[in-house]
């Protein structure tokens, strides 16, 4: 039963780790839709059964059965995961095989996925957490097939510019940059200014 409350307490705080980097940025809605589905039945009972505290219940899941369900449950109803943004090429000639392939995600998904990324890092690392620590996480895996291109290296140059000039710097540039089209990163960087 204590695993149940720990797992509930981790994915609150996390929620709202993120909600906070989401409401910097001016992604007002996902800040507060962030990772909703893992308070369903299908992800949050596998979580608390495989809660360990440090890491993703889902990778003891994988290491335990081969596979993870709740994680194929989270990233098919996330749009902030990459793996959410898959289709299929049909083969060029008749009788080739379909081929899965990554595709461009939407600014705003990027951006909450570097905002989850972000927020993870600091919930696992808990009072240890740095800069660089989300871009050493993500140079450990290898993304060239999993991820679109243009997608991995915008959020690779995040990451970079989050460990070499700090949260602020990069978030001033995803509100006036990267999202400068949508009116909540306007509100946004307004709020960011009069706190000054």
């Amino acid at each position: 039963m204590l695993k149940v409350f720990k797992h509930f307490k981790t994915i609150s705080e996390h929620r709202k780790v993120v909600r906070k980097g989401c409401f910097r940025v001016g992604l007002y809605f996902q800040g507060l839709t962030h990772d909703l589905s893992k308070y369903s039945p299908s992800e949050f009972f596998v979580g608390a059964k495989y809660y360990q505290g440090y890491r993703s219940p889902n990778n003891a899941e994988r290491e335990k059965k081969g596979y993870s369900e709740a994680w194929m449950h989270h990233k098919g109803r996330n749009k902030h995961h990459y793996e959410y943004w898959t289709d299929y090429r049909p083969g060029s000639r008749e009788g080739e095989e379909h081929v899965i392939v990554p595709t461009r995600m939407p600014k705003r998904y990027l951006v909450e996925m570097y905002v989850d990324r972000v927020s993870a890092s600091m919930i696992y690392n808990k009072g240890h957490y740095t800069n660089d620590m989300p871009l050493q996480y993500f140079e450990r895996g290898d993304y060239t097939k999993l991820m679109e291109e243009h997608t991995r290296k915008e959020l690779e140059s995040l990451l970079k510019m989050l460990a070499s000039n700090g949260p602020e710097v990069t978030e001033r540039y995803i509100r006036n940059v990267i999202l400068k089209h949508y009116p909540g990163a306007r509100l946004a960087e307004l709020i960011s200014r009069r706190r000054k």
